[in-house]
């Protein structure tokens, strides 16, 4: 049986007849069995879809407890715009470049939980409820998309995926339309100002968020059954949370047009 050792497994050199060469001086002999072993590379473990569950709780954790935080403290609307602003930068980071970076993942979360906070505190102090409510829709939607996903009722395909990008594209568009014209005519566009089409708009868009939580969905799935390496389950987890916090909005935002102020 060969040896690991380096002494002994000097091929060409050691035959049956012994060395070929003339023999090692002591300080060679203690100079290769001091030198360090060669290990082969280590091959990355897959990713399981228990890897994204993991995941996708922990960066869901962080949203809750930095939101908890914000909302407990009370911080205003000015640190809420700026966190949502921070958070928005990593997001385009983490979305463009696709690393799977646990650290910009995590930074996404914290921020974004603060904006969710502060942006949550404002609207449950005018309409009492609203956030408990919001939590439950947005709730009904993760499962009522994953059963449709699961039960294979639809599954994305090509089509649709360019659809969904091009309609989101869309959407963020029209609003920063409506936001640019609110400064010249009260309401802008009337997309947020509670009306029918504001309404009709909140829909559009929450189901939009569904679409993208089914592209999630099939992400992953395809990620597991090709055997991704598991550092990407922080890639799959950030989607979900994205797809989660668009819906959130939404759903908050649609409620309050069917609140009345007390």
């Amino acid at each position: 049986m060969e040896s690991r050792n380096p002494i002994f497994s000097r091929r060409g050199s050691v035959g049956q007849q012994g060395w070929s060469g003339p023999a090692p001086s002591p300080q060679q002999l203690n100079e290769m069995y001091n030198a360090p072993s060669y290990a082969p590379p280590t091959i990355s473990r897959t990713m399981t879809m228990d890897d994204v569950v993991m995941k996708g709780f922990i960066v869901l954790g962080v949203i809750l407890a930095t939101a908890g935080t914000s909302w407990y403290l009370g911080w205003g609307i000015g640190i809420g715009v700026g966190a949502a602003l921070v958070a928005l930068v990593l997001g385009l980071i983490v979305s463009f470049t696709q690393r799977p970076n646990p650290a910009l993942v995590l930074g996404y979360a914290a921020f974004e939980g603060v904006f969710l906070g502060v942006i949550s505190n404002f609207f449950e102090a005018r309409y009492p409820g609203i956030v408990l409510q919001a939590v439950i829709g947005t709730m009904m939607a993760f499962l009522g998309t994953l059963a449709v996903y699961s039960l294979k009722i639809f599954r994305p395909t090509p089509k649709f995926t360019k659809f969904v990008i091009g309609a989101a594209i869309a959407a963020v568009g029209l609003i920063l339309v409506n936001l640019i014209a609110s400064f010249f005519v009260d309401g802008g566009l009337g997309l947020r100002s509670g009306g029918p089409l504001a309404i009709a708009f909140s829909v559009g868009m929450i189901l939009l968020g569904c679409f993208f939580l089914l592209l999630d969905f099939d992400q992953i799935n395809e990620g597991v059954r090709a055997g991704v390496p598991e550092k990407f389950s922080w890639l799959m987890a950030f989607g979900l949370a994205l797809s989660l916090v668009w819906i959130y909005l939404e759903v908050l935002r649609l409620l309050s047009y069917f609140s009345g102020d007390d």
